[in-house]
């Protein structure tokens, strides 16, 4: 006897109630390209990216059920899985299509940014192989593993929708944090009257520390918790409290790679440990995040084989399909063809840089770490899946295989990258959908209805990331202060070393050999290389974050009393992100027209007054983050 078949969703399988209308679309679709715009920046920012499953959810219940007063479980459900695929397929093109623009801006390539129709059709094609390869693997490991694997994101979705008294004020919670964080980020990257980052260093010493005063920042910091945080900030000191000031100090007047024609000392006079992150330690930091994903990966493959090999069985013994509506997935045979479609797509549309062997890795591997993904995210939840290791893995095998077949230099490293993007968007939507369908089955919700609305949401966030990525480049480049880009700059690094083999790779392997080492003593690597590879400052903002939440978890009160305080932390910080996100995008759109420097009112203040009133701001932050948890006013 199946151990699932005593399981009863909420709204039982012979029960007809409304799903897919044509209001939880609507709703569905801006949530999508909201939250997916707000992640690209974030991403674009730190090198991470947050689940708006949660957030969708709630705000889904709060318009449908509070607003709209209407009281469909399965609908509110219906949005957030439109809602949340936009921030998948964000986090899934960031990683890897700006990589594309930053060759373009480098002239020696000789090539041109990537057009909007070609970063569309890759976000889309990755987004539909994403849910097309699910619908086979739903049976297998939502409906066969139900009692194994927990998918946490699905379940807190499936929570928060019953809780559908509690939804107006949750909502409430989120739309207050979209409303402050706007407000924050328009007073200092908008009008700039403080200082959006404050540092200092000891003299004689050229170490750095210091912090940003971002309300997306430190929100990170809050929803991935202490323990992240402290492996991000340790990341961080190491770089630019150690391996800095070491540099300076034994090669002041050293060149050590051809590519960087001043000395050291000269660098550092000149822009201080920015300048030597720039030059150095970013390619330390390069080769830890690209060592980390690789342990990640390595450390996985027991549980990848093993997966793999078990959700194979269970398609082949699924036997026929079940006539209850909950059990109703979208027809094999529509899937079968619109792969089949897709494939010769990515093959014959000359937009997409692929050759015929790029095609079939695209299916081969997409299909695999769907299924790697998806099982993944049911373990350890979506933030913990390692989507970067993954695609890291493609582009270096997709890499060597089309140098080897011919398709080197630059036309080669873009078809790599293209086949990357496609593989990283399928893995993380494959991830994404996982979770929605488990919500939906702990509901009762119709499996067909939301494969197509996980369809739907794909497809918009797609049409909206080009413009997206575009408007982000044109206002302040990929790469810079503003938008270090992380992963897509390590992607670059890895495509470009494996084709042409230019890199300082002395400084790649010391990145390496540190996250052997911090492998090694049991701490995380992915999250401490990503602290080596990005500024202390935003670490510390960070930092700062995932201190508040330690305070909050450490509390000493009754348990439902904590939780509800740190739950709406999650969720007034997911909602900070979310406005600090739109409001960067409307300062692109301003410094694009070149109005943001009408509105610029730095010149007026002196740099003192400007960082003691980025301190000042900072703790009115904090402030509002204590206001909306710890000292809301909550019936009894």
């Amino acid at each position: 006897m199946d151990k699932n078949t005593e399981f009863k969703p909420y709204i039982p399988a012979e029960k007809i109630t409304p799903e897919i209308t044509v209001t939880s679309v609507i709703i569905g679709v801006l949530l999508a390209v909201i939250f997916g715009a707000a992640n690209a920046y974030l991403g674009l920012r730190v090198g991470m990216t947050v689940s708006a499953s949660i957030p969708a959810a709630v705000i889904a219940m709060g318009v449908i059920r509070i607003v709209m007063r209407r009281n469909s479980i399965l609908e509110s459900n219906i949005v957030q899985t439109i809602g949340s695929a936009g921030e998948s397929l964000a986090a899934g093109a960031i990683f890897t299509l700006p990589a594309l623009f930053l060759w373009a801006a480098e002239d020696k390539w000789g090539i041109e940014d990537p057009s909007l129709i070609e970063i569309t059709l890759i976000a889309l094609i990755g987004g539909l192989l994403g849910v097309f390869f699910m619908v086979p693997l739903r049976n297998a490991l939502i409906v066969k593993e139900h009692g194994t694997l927990p998918y946490p994101e699905g379940t807190a979705c499936a929570e928060v929708l019953l809780a559908g008294e509690k939804g107006g004020s949750n909502a409430s919670t989120v739309f207050a944090g979209m409303g402050f964080a706007a407000l924050f980020k328009f007073i200092i990257d908008g009008l700039k009257v403080v200082s959006g980052e404050v540092s200092g260093r000891v003299k004689g010493y050229a170490g750095e520390i210091g912090t940003q005063i971002y309300p997306a920042v430190m929100s990170v910091g809050y929803i991935c918790g202490a323990r992240i945080s402290s492996y991000m900030f340790a990341g961080g000191v190491l770089s630019w409290l150690v391996l800095i000031p070491l540099i300076v100090l034994f090669g002041e007047n050293s060149v050590l790679y051809p590519e960087v024609e001043a000395t050291i000392g000269e660098i550092f006079a000149e822009n201080g440990a920015g300048g030597i992150w720039g030059s150095y330690v970013r390619y330390i930091g390069a080769g830890a995040l690209a060592a980390g994903g690789i342990i990640s990966l390595i450390k996985s493959l027991p549980l990848i084989i093993k997966t793999f090999g078990g959700a194979m069985k269970s398609m082949a013994g699924a036997g026929a399909a079940s006539t209850e509506r909950t059990a109703k997935d979208l027809s094999i045979k529509i899937v079968l063809i619109a792969i089949l479609v897709l494939t010769l797509v990515i093959w014959l549309v000359p937009a997409i840089p692929v050759n015929p062997i790029g095609a079939v890795i695209i299916v081969v591997f997409g299909f695999f770490f769907a299924t790697v993904s998806s099982r993944m995210v049911g373990l350890v939840g979506s933030s913990n899946n390692p989507v970067s290791g993954m695609a890291i893995a493609t582009l270096l095998i997709s890499t060597l295989i089309l140098k080897f077949t011919g398709s080197d230099g630059i036309k080669g490293m873009c078809s790599a990258i293209a086949i990357g993007s496609i593989i990283c968007i399928v893995s993380a939507i494959a991830g994404d959908t996982s979770q929605d369908l488990k919500t939906g089955y702990l509901l009762g919700a119709t499996p067909k209805k939301q494969q197509i609305a996980e369809l739907i949401g794909v497809s918009a966030a797609a049409l909206a990331i080009g413009g997206t990525l575009y408007l982000l480049n044109n206002a302040w480049g990929f790469g810079s202060d503003e938008l270090a880009a992380p992963q897509a700059t390590l992607m670059k690094i890895i495509v470009e070393g494996v084709m042409g083999g230019n890199l300082p790779w002395g400084l790649v392997f010391t990145g390496v050999f540190i996250a052997v080492v911090v492998e090694l003593i049991g701490i995380p690597v992915l999250p401490f290389a990503i602290g080596v590879y990005l500024p202390v400052q935003l670490n510390a903002c960070i930092m700062v974050g995932g201190l508040i939440r330690l305070f909050f978890d450490k509390m000493k009160k009754d348990k439902e009393e904590k939780d509800a305080i740190v739950n709406d932390g999650i969720l007034f910080c997911s909602g900070m992100i979310a406005g600090e996100g739109l409001v960067g995008i409307v300062l692109a759109l301003l410094a694009v027209f070149g109005i943001g420097e009408l509105i610029d009112l730095s010149k007026y203040i002196p740099a003192p007054v400007s960082s003691i009133g980025g301190l000042v701001l900072f703790g009115v932050i904090i402030l509002t983050l204590l206001k909306f948890t710890l000292w809301k006013k909550r019936s009894k």
